[in-house]
């Protein structure tokens, strides 16, 4: 037996893999502002296909030093406007002063957009670049927040790290910061993405262990492309466990036999945490829906049509 099969064989200990989670499960779905039309289009049938799923929110990633502010809002507004989903939207701290931060949230509030996804935002640089709060702007994300609230009565999601924000002092201090984060008016936290459920738990554990109540959400990314994967959690410190090596060894072209061991690692992988309490999950689409929609169809969540019970056959005429 290869290690790949003992860790996935670890996975399944929480729950049959056939049996449903007991209790409602729920979901929330992360899209990014299409840069093409042919993007649009991926993403607007991404939204369609996971909107009966009525994910709690939707959000919708903001660039790098704002590069997609205006994508960005004009996303939302039409997630707002032509669906029934919740809009939320990201928002940073990087290359811009509070007074153009405010006037953001502001025309997000006019716009009907009550969720905030606060984050401090990585340097305009680049990801791994040290980071430089801009003069006259939010240093950091726990003053963002305070300032958000300032501005509007928002909803406020913030990030949380099970293995550490590679710029953190510690993991003590990492807490703390997440901490100061919810007492500033954040009402949860969505974690970056992982792939050991360890990882999760034991910073669950840790958070509660400091005093915590909010509620503390596991990012879930299904993996598309491995090789893209890797190399961006080498730069968000993530880690890529060997055994997951193992499993898409060999299938740089092979993109069929990729996606089922990318649904089954990602469903194992929620599986576990369900069997371990987690009832809310955060799934980063990458505007891709096939997967995430697989993967709340083995939770239980469905949709309204798909959750009915089937009607009982009619008598036959006599």
């Amino acid at each position: 037996m290869t290690n790949a099969d003992t860790t996935l064989d670890a996975l399944r200990a929480g729950l049959p893999v056939a049996e449903a989670p007991v209790g409602p499960i729920e979901v929330s779905f992360e899209f990014f502002p299409p840069k093409t039309e042919k993007m649009q289009e991926n993403l607007w049938a991404a939204i369609k296909r996971l909107e009966p799923l009525n994910p709690k929110f939707v959000s919708c990633t903001y660039g790098a030093g704002g590069s997609t502010r205006e994508r960005t809002h004009e996303t939302l507004v039409d997630i707002r406007n032509k669906t029934n989903l919740e809009p939320a939207a990201h928002l940073t701290c990087v290359s811009a002063t509070k007074e153009e931060v405010d006037e953001v949230a502001r025309r997000y509030w006019d716009a009907g957009i009550r969720h905030i996804v606060a984050l401090r935002g990585d340097s305009p640089e680049g990801m791994g670049e040290k980071y430089v709060p801009h003069p006259g702007g939010y240093a950091y994300a726990a003053d963002l927040v305070e300032g958000l609230k300032k501005v509007a009565d928002f909803e406020i999601s913030v990030a949380a790290y099970p293995e550490i924000h590679p710029e953190a002092q510690s993991a003590d201090a990492d807490i703390d910061n997440l901490k100061r984060k919810l007492d500033a008016g954040a009402s949860r936290a969505i974690t970056q993405y992982f792939f050991n459920p360890e990882d999760f738990l034991r910073f669950r554990d840790r958070v509660a262990a400091a005093g915590i109540t909010a509620p503390l959400v596991p990012g879930i990314l299904p993996v598309t492309n491995f090789g893209t994967v890797c190399r961006f959690s080498a730069a968000c410190g993530a880690t890529v466990p060997g055994w997951m090596h193992k499993l898409f060894e060999g299938l740089d072209d092979d993109p069929t036999t990729r996606k089922l061991i990318a649904a089954t690692v990602a469903i194992e992988t929620a599986r576990k945490l369900v069997s371990e309490g987690a009832r809310e999950f955060h799934f980063y689409t990458l505007n891709r829906a096939d997967l995430t929609y697989a993967i709340c169809h083995v939770l239980g969540v469905r949709a309204q049509a798909e959750a009915a019970e089937p009607a009982e056959p009619a008598p036959a005429s006599a």
